[in-house]
């Protein structure tokens, strides 16, 4: 452990991480491969902000939430995390005894309302769970506590004795959104937590969790697919394609002036506000490929309308063309690419 530099006020930096499930096949279970689910993902997080994690099902953008609490041990490289201490621990290097005192920090908003809730369990349970687990409060005071959270999110701290299947979808996940903050976290992973939602109810979530972040001042990473939804609650978006980050940079940017051709294709995929308005969306050729068995050169390159013979060969590494804009393109500074204005 040491010290971080308070300047940069970095609550999280994430460096080469990979995790490849393993293929085994045979009688003796013998490895004949991997999933390379996450493959070397890189990038820091300042304290306070919130991070859209985007791509399609299947990119590996889940398990990277899971990967950085922890809940799946990595294959290769350092999550360093700067702690309420102002420590940085590598979170890679510890293992599950070493990371209890720290999951009082760490929490996550599970994306299945309903399946992340015990159904055994009442209201008052699943929230005061974690009270109990890390001797914050039982009995009473834990009651007292569940009731404020209970408040703080938008319920009615009557119905903590309730279970979950009596509740809606979008008060389900305010249990889950209540659990995740009954520990006063420092840094929150969201994965898709409106996705299961009906739109009407989505936009309720989403302005309760810009409320909170806000007020509690948390540190979000938001993992989406929609890129409309990311875009109103991030500071800034990290595009992820086959376990790789191909592109990041802040919001407003990203949306305008979009380097990479698979976030110009994802752009093209948003409704515009206006009905009048008619957008060509890009239609990408070809299924996304499996991680399992993942394209020699850029991983996009099967896909991408502007592939070159370099394309084909050679691994573009995510390098930072303008300040702040990192971008995984070989030609990242050569095309002209369509934003969501255009």
């Amino acid at each position: 452990m040491n010290k971080t530099d308070n300047n940069e006020n970095i609550i999280l930096e994430v460096k080469n991480l990979k995790l490849h499930f393993p293929i085994y096949e045979g009688i003796l279970r013998r490895e004949v491969g991997a999933v390379r689910a996450v493959d070397g993902v890189n990038f820091k997080l300042r304290d306070g902000e919130v991070l859209g994690l985007v791509g399609e099902s299947g990119c590996g953008k889940t398990t990277v939430g899971r990967t950085l609490l922890r809940l799946y041990d990595p294959t290769d490289g350092e999550i360093w995390y700067t702690n309420a201490d102002g420590e940085r621990v590598n979170l890679a290097g510890l293992n599950q005894k070493e990371m209890k005192p720290l999951r009082r920090e760490l929490r996550m908003i599970f994306q299945d309302p309903f399946s992340s809730l015990n159904p055994r369990f009442t209201v008052k349970d699943i929230i005061g769970e974690p009270l109990a687990i890390h001797g914050v409060a039982r009995g009473k005071d834990a009651e007292k506590m569940v009731a404020e959270l209970m408040e703080s999110v938008g319920l009615n701290p009557k119905l903590m004795r309730r279970y979950p299947h009596e509740f809606s979808g979008g008060q389900r996940q305010r249990i889950g959104l209540a659990r995740a903050l009954s520990l006063n976290p420092r840094l929150v992973i969201a994965d898709e937590p409106v996705s299961a939602l009906d739109v009407s109810v989505q936009a309720q979530v989403l302005n309760l969790l810009q409320e909170l972040q806000g007020r509690l001042g948390l540190t979000l990473i938001f993992i989406a697919h929609d890129l409309s939804v990311v875009e109103h609650i991030s500071d800034r978006i990290a595009v992820m394609y086959i376990g790789k980050i191909v592109e990041m940079t802040d919001t407003e940017t990203l949306l305008n002036e979009p380097f990479h051709p698979y976030t110009e294709a994802l752009l093209s995929a948003i409704p515009p506000p206006d009905p009048d308005i008619h957008m060509q969306r890009i239609q990408l050729e070809g299924e996304v490929p499996s991680p399992a068995n993942p394209p020699s050169g850029c991983v996009f390159h099967p896909r991408c309308l502007y592939a070159k013979d370099r394309c084909k060969v050679e691994v573009p590494e995510l390098t930072e063309t303008k300040q702040g804009h990192w971008v995984s393109c070989h030609f990242a500074d050569e095309l002209e690419l369509k934003g969501i204005g255009a």
